[in-house]
């Protein structure tokens, strides 16, 4: 039985292997969600531009233009900034997750795909989305303004837009302020139980805000974590 709740969820499945996209296809459908495919980043970008996916699902490996390079361009796109991208790759070393999340994926899932856990995992992102939609929409910290309807971060004058998970991780920090966190606590705030990635990645991941914001927001303590420091 097709689920209401999924009727306008649009999934974008990009790979060059064709039996994985009619996999992935198939049980995507069978649960209620719109689904459209392609089989190089080229050829996402041009597909997301038009669809507007609430999640891409996307390969590494591919010809013409591989994922890696995909994700960054497609997380310039504005009308993709609450976009949800997880990378399906047969490669584990560790080397290309973080790549990955340099890249600014949301999430990595290995191959061989099981069907019944992507599709959890999928379920548990969109719940997850739900709640964080149902939050106030902005936050006031210091001089910044976070927007979290937008995914814009206001500094003075200067308008900021940032990725998804980067956005997420300075709105938690900003909304816990002065308060220490270590690597595996922001892990679980910000990705969730459900998504499996490396503690490294909150490190890209810091780096990425502070280049955006500047390095006075958010301090390493060392040994411990971080936190979003402001005076009162």
């Amino acid at each position: 039985m097709k689920n209401k709740d999924k009727d306008k969820v649009k999934i974008l499945v990009v790979d060059d292997e064709q039996d994985i996209v009619e996999l992935l296809e198939y049980n995507l459908i069978k649960e209620g969600y719109e689904v459209k495919s392609a089989k190089n980043g080229k050829e996402a970008i041009e597909a997301a531009r038009n669809f507007i996916p609430h999640i891409i699902l996307l390969d590494i490996m591919m010809p013409v233009m591989d994922g890696i390079e995909a994700c960054r361009k497609l997380k310039e796109l504005e009308e993709l900034s609450k976009t949800f991208i997880l990378f399906l790759t047969a490669r584990t070393e560790e080397y290309s997750e973080i790549a990955a999340f340099e890249s600014g994926a949301d999430d990595y899932i290995a191959k061989p795909i099981k069907p019944k856990a992507l599709l959890s995992r999928i379920a548990a992102i969109l719940k997850r989305e739900k709640k964080e939609d149902d939050k106030s929409k902005n936050l006031t910290v210091g001089d910044l303004i976070i927007n979290r309807d937008t995914y814009i971060v206001y500094k003075g004058d200067e308008e900021i837009s940032l990725p998804r998970k980067e956005f997420e991780l300075l709105y938690f920090l900003a909304a816990n302020k002065n308060k220490v966190f270590n690597r595996d606590e922001l892990l679980q705030k910000v990705w969730g139980t459900d998504v499996y990635v490396l503690s490294r990645t909150v490190d890209v991941h810091i780096r990425k805000v502070r280049e955006r914001l500047g390095e006075n927001y958010i301090t390493t303590i060392k040994g411990v974590g971080y936190k979003f420091e402001l005076e009162d």
